[in-house]
């Protein structure tokens, strides 16, 4: 299956989506419009709201409602990244300048601010109290992992297990989020809601440990980003964290002088340590692994168009080089 056909399964109701966060984008107030559309329209894959459709889909769910939760989990998403952006202090995603580049923190903040209301009014437009509590526990520890992710900024001795929970919480939390809520709406059964739930938790790891992958095999134009963003902001991923733990004294070294100053000023020494250092063929493997674990989760499930779009997107996500 190629990745547009991850969408196709669900082509009608993506669009039926793209038209509810247009109109959810309205406001009387014409630079959150214009910020909203920027952001919204900067070409993401939309892997969130294709969770909720697929996942929905599964279980045989056909309601409009669950085109309503899709767009509610695409603003929350949108808001992060608005936010993360300003924390970060980015520059560029999806190949283009960031909002706070091109209109600043204060616009970008607030903005963000909006969208993470709005997703809440969806939310109760939605009027599905096991979705509220799914997605309100969501934003709590998605807050929580950027928290953690700053705390752990220049910090060289961060462990392998702080990094993973910083990913669970930033990154995984709303891929989980997004396939237990669309559980929870379509009226699984505690085991199909346990098994997406797990689902979402697994592949959004092995999401994010790619990116973190790929922050040191990419280039700035294939990966939309500026490649050692992560390094530059003294941030220790996984790649660095093994290298420090498994590298020779100088590579080791080399790595933890980076994380302590910030900067990229030997980014390719760094590329080169953490290669021959083995960090990024563990870093892949961890990634596989977990995408095994995510389609394993999926053996409860009904067997239909939508599950194999589930498996084969967990494929595509590991084997991904953007």
């Amino acid at each position: 299956m190629q990745p547009q056909a991850f969408y196709s399964v669900v082509a009608d109701d993506f669009a039926a989506v793209d038209g509810i966060i247009r109109r959810q984008l309205v406001s009387r107030v014409p630079l959150v419009e214009k910020i909203g559309d920027y952001i919204i329209s900067a070409g993401g894959k939309r892997l969130r709201p294709l969770l909720v459709l697929l996942s929905g889909k599964t279980l045989g769910y056909q309601d409009d409602d669950l085109r309503l939760l899709a767009a509610t989990i695409e603003f929350l998403h949108t808001a992060t990244l608005l936010h993360d952006d300003v924390v970060d202090m980015s520059g560029m995603r999806r190949g283009r300048a960031t909002a706070n580049a091109q209109w600043g923190n204060a616009p970008s903040v607030l903005v963000g601010d909006f969208l993470y209301s709005r997703s809440f009014e969806m939310m109760v437009e939605l009027g599905c109290m096991p979705v509220m509590k799914i997605l309100s526990h969501a934003t709590r520890v998605i807050a929580e992992g950027e928290v953690l992710q700053l705390s752990k900024v220049r910090d060289a001795s961060t462990s392998e297990e702080t990094y993973m929970e910083v990913i669970r919480g930033k990154t995984a939390m709303l891929f989980e989020a997004s396939t237990h809520s669309a559980a929870a709406l379509a009226g699984a059964t505690p085991e199909q809601s346990e098994a997406l739930s797990r689902f979402g938790d697994h592949l959004g790891i092995a999401f994010q440990l790619v990116d973190d992958l790929l922050d040191y095999q990419g280039d700035a134009a294939t990966l939309g980003k500026n490649v050692g963003d992560d390094l530059a902001e003294g941030k220790p991923t996984l790649p660095l964290i093994y290298t420090m733990r498994e590298g020779t004294t100088e590579q080791a070294g080399l790595v933890r002088t980076a994380i302590q100053k910030g900067g990229i000023e030997d980014l390719e020494s760094i590329r080169l340590a953490v290669e021959s250092s083995g960090a990024l063929a563990y870093t892949a493997r961890l990634a596989r692994e977990h995408a095994d674990l995510a389609i394993a989760s999926l053996d409860v499930l009904p067997d239909n168009e939508y599950r194999t779009a589930l498996i084969e997107l967990c494929r595509f996500a590991v084997a991904r080089t953007h």
